[in-house]
This record gives C-alpha cells, sequence and structure tokens, in this order.
C-alpha cells in the first residue's frame, strides 16, 4: 500500500509541472530587457509585445537597472504619468502575471523614459472555456467533418480541466 501512495504522489508531483508548463514567462525585451530604446526606436517594446502570443496566466518578467515596471491604465499610458498605479515595482526583476483577457499598459516609472518609449501595450488572448461545438447539419455547402472533429479533439485534449479529469478518473480506478 505504500507503494501506491508514492506513486500516488509522483502523479500528483507530475501534474503539477505538466499544468506549470501551460503557461509561459516572456522576458521583456528578450536579452536586452527593460531599458530605455535607442533614439528613433520608440515601438521596440509595442514590437516585441506584437511578436508573441500571450495568454492567461502567462508572465512578464521585466529585468532591468535604477528603473521600474508600472502597469496603467490607457490614459496614463498615453500621458506616460500614473498617480496611483495598478502594479508597481522596483526591484530589478518584476514578475507581472497576466491575470485576465484584455489589453495591459506598461510604462518605465523613471521620468522621462517612457517618453522615449520605455512603455508597451500587451494583449491577452481569450482563453475558450469549452471546445467549439461541431454541428452535425450540413448547410448545402461542402464540409469538412474531419477538420472540425480534429479541431474539437485538440481543443480537449489540450484543455487542463479535462487532463485533470482524466488523470484522477485513470489512477483512481487503478488503486481503487
Amino acid at each position: 500500500m505504500t507503494s501506491s501512495k508514492g506513486f500516488l504522489y509522483l502523479v500528483f508531483v507530475f501534474s503539477l509541472h505538466f499544468f506549470t508548463a501551460l503557461s509561459t514567462e516572456f522576458t521583456v525585451g528578450g536579452d536586452k530587457g527593460w531599458v530605455v530604446p535607442q533614439a528613433k526606436d520608440d515601438q521596440v517594446y509595442n514590437e516585441w509585445a506584437a511578436m508573441n502570443r500571450f495568454k492567461v496566466n502567462d508572465t512578464l518578467r521585466f529585468e532591468y537597472k535604477k528603473d521600474s515596471v508600472l502597469v496603467v491604465t490607457e490614459a496614463e499610458y498615453e500621458n506616460c504619468k500614473s498617480a496611483h498605479p495598478i502594479f508597481f515595482s522596483n526591484n530589478g526583476t518584476s514578475i507581472y502575471k497576466l491575470d485576465r483577457p484584455g489589453l495591459f499598459y506598461f510604462i518605465s516609472g523613471v521620468s522621462g523614459h517612457c517618453d522615449k518609449g520605455m512603455k508597451m501595450i500587451v494583449k491577452v488572448l481569450e482563453k475558450p472555456e469549452t471546445p467549439p461545438q461541431v454541428s452535425n447539419q450540413t448547410t448545402g455547402g461542402t464540409s469538412s467533418p474531419t477538420k472540425s472533429g480534429a479541431t474539437q479533439l485538440s481543443n480537449v485534449v489540450a484543455s487542463p480541466s479535462y487532463v485533470m479529469v482524466f488523470l484522477v478518473s485513470f489512477f483512481g480506478t487503478i488503486f481503487i
């Protein structure tokens, strides 16, 4: 009985690693980090953000020296100023979790840095809660049920809740 408890513990630890892998940590700005852009490159962070796909529960890692990171409203982003930011950090390495779909606005809190391009808008994609419905009715045009079914299956397999239900059902029946 002890070995089955040990095995269940390993399955639990594995599942934690599996679900952690479903989110991604992005280092803002890549190797350069969160720094004042060079002249005439004031869109560098928005260009970086546009090249990535962010989803709920991903994290952003800001690495910098003698600076700060603020999450602000759209108006504060446009003005490069915030008296009461949503989030503030100035410890050299700041990690921010993208906890909802939508737009997030980031600026530097050091005077003049935002005006020089140290600001960024991140769009977090909607995460479908359920797989798309597949209709069995045809509308007179050609349809591809195989492709629709494959899409639906891939969404089910990728969903953490389906995986957890599978793991609990599968391993629960083995040890009961």
